[in-house]
């Protein structure tokens, strides 16, 4: 069961902030630069002396986890760690350390990915061992199905599953600019024909994962596999992406990755057509906190559970998608879908 979760993004900064602007159906991009972006509000929780931003975002939203799941000071000691990011401390190793105090001390550890695990180990007490998963934009939901997996072994009794992105640094977005992956008509609508690419956002989540008979919701699946195809693009039939649904059972629900280029949408929406002749309702929500990399999979994950068993609706006028809120009932599934670069896929199913 997901026990607790946490989360700060351009929805809010904690997961009560965030659920009430998702209810109240507004997005959390902003105009920046003439360009949409999911921006944290709090720069303050990004501050810190020994670690990184992210690894700073990371350690916050872990404590508030473990701390919403009620775990004492030996649950905590014993829990297993999954922690997951597609650029880790990215403004830390391109020397780019605006939101907090540099210190040269710290300059080697601070631009390695496993600071952001390490962090959350040593600030918690955590003597479990940890892992940093990097795989793109499914970096997220594969630290969760790790974590699922490790529990339903009997290695475990509990697990931390964490992840952070922060993209918003003037190199990385020139990157994405270049690779043609960011919006260039502003377009906030990922499945529209119009769409042209992805609008960036920063976040940090965590969820504690147990062996328990109550919790915000159950997980029930965890399957991935890879296109084999092409370091940016994705197969145009999504037949690798409807291969691996092929496994799944038709949801009451499906959170597509919906990333906002045109070649995913047309390649996600013809996976999901190959695999479920009936298409179920698609619940969209980079459009209210931008996509955020790495973060993206748990973050919409988080978000659910959260919210269950009644979810806000789509952000107004998207394509393709109901406007209408989501009621579900007890036993119900839902299927959530993340995609990284290179053509990772992962997929994970809750109950409620």
């Amino acid at each position: 069961m997901i026990t607790s979760a946490e989360a700060v993004c351009a929805l809010g900064s904690s997961m009560p902030e965030c659920l009430e602007t998702w209810r109240a159906g507004r997005s959390g991009l902003s105009v920046e630069n003439d360009r949409l972006v999911g921006r944290i509000r709090d720069r303050a929780l990004m501050k810190g002396r020994r670690y990184g931003a992210a690894s700073n975002i990371a350690v916050h939203v872990a404590r508030q986890a473990v701390q919403k799941a009620g775990w004492n000071h030996e649950q905590i000691k014993s829990a297993w760690l999954f922690a997951a990011s597609s650029r880790g401390n990215a403004a830390e190793l391109l020397g780019q350390n605006r939101e907090r105090r540099p210190v040269k001390r710290f300059r080697a550890s601070n631009t390695i990915h496993s600071e952001i695990a390490a962090a959350v180990s040593i600030e918690l007490g955590i003597r479990g061992p940890w892992q940093m998963l990097s795989s793109g934009c499914s970096s997220g939901l594969d630290a969760l199905g790790m974590a699922w997996m490790a529990l339903r072994s009997g290695l475990i009794q509990r697990a931390i599953v964490l992840a952070v992105d922060l993209p918003l640094v003037p190199e990385l977005i020139r990157a994405f600019r270049e690779t043609h992956l960011l919006s260039t008509n502003g377009v906030n609508d990922p499945l529209s024909p119009m769409t042209t690419g992805i609008h960036l956002g920063e976040a940090g989540v965590a969820l504690t994962l147990e062996m328990s008979d109550k919790g915000l919701a159950e997980m029930r699946h965890y399957s991935a596999n890879s296109d084999a195809y092409d370091s940016l693009m994705i197969p145009e039939d999504g037949a690798p992406l409807a291969e691996l649904l092929g496994v799944f059972s038709r949801p009451a629900l499906i959170c597509p990755h919906a990333t906002g280029t045109l070649n995913h949408a047309q390649s996600e929406m013809q996976a999901l057509r190959t695999a479920f002749a009936d298409v179920p309702p698609l619940l969209l929500l980079k459009p209210f906190t931008g996509h955020t990399l790495g973060a993206c999979g748990l973050l919409d994950v988080a978000l659910i559970a959260s919210a269950l068993p009644v979810l806000p609706r789509n952000l107004e006028g998207l394509t393709g998608v109901s406007s209408e809120t989501f009621t579900l009932n007890h036993g119900d599934e839902i299927l959530k879908i993340a995609s990284g670069m290179g053509g990772h896929n992962a997929v994970v199913t809750l109950r409620v």
